[in-house]
């Protein structure tokens, strides 16, 4: 992470758009590259609220790796900014297209179904959704891999979202055979997809 941001902190700032106005650009309590692991950290370890995450793993046992560590409200306030970062890190170690790719979604839940009437985290950006397993309420994750099982692209969209739609989308850049399940069956996107260098299998 830190290798990453010397290269991409210098790079982002010149081409941030600004109002024409001079800003200061004071140094945080947790530097980009520490933001970033801190993300990638709780999802790598399957912590299911970032709160317990941060109260009794980071602050018990990673005290020495993140010596100025915020408050808890600070931290959650800071995440956000590595949001860009973690995105052109992906474009930097994503997967290259063999020809053989693999296209499906999962089902990302943000709350249980009893309390959607009550949620508002994601109120009018999260919807409700159906899979082969149940309804749940929240987001898809549409992921296509290569046969080496490395990311070649991925799309998060609302949990009602057909599995078809961000297909052409997420294909740009590849080609060859793509496999799918019986979700993204469709006569007018096999033929879409062929005129775009993708067999739809």
């Amino acid at each position: 992470m830190d290798d990453f941001c010397k290269d991409f902190e210098p790079k982002m700032h010149e081409i941030l758009l600004n109002n024409g106005s001079k800003r200061r650009r004071r140094s945080t309590q947790l530097s980009l590259a520490e933001m970033m692991t801190l993300v990638v950290l709780f999802h790598q370890l399957r912590f299911r609220q970032f709160e317990v995450f941060y109260f009794y793993y980071v602050r018990l046992f990673l005290r020495k790796e993140f010596p100025n560590l915020p408050s808890y409200s600070r931290c959650v306030e800071l995440l956000p900014r590595s949001a860009l970062a973690l995105t052109a890190l992906f474009e930097s170690i994503k997967g290259k297209c063999t020809g053989l790719s693999v296209a499906d979604s999962t089902p990302i839940a943000v709350c249980d179904n009893l309390r959607i009437r009550r949620h508002k985290v994601f109120d009018g950006i999260a919807e409700r959704g159906k899979t082969s397993t149940g309804w749940f309420f929240g987001f898809k994750l549409h992921l296509i891999i290569n046969h080496l099982g490395e990311i070649l692209s991925f799309r998060l969209t609302p949990g009602n979202t057909d599995d078809r739609k961000p297909l052409p989308e997420l294909i740009k850049d590849l080609s060859g055979c793509l496999y799918a399940d019986k979700g993204y069956l469709s006569a007018s996107l096999k033929q879409q997809l062929k005129t775009m260098g993708i067999n739809l299998i």
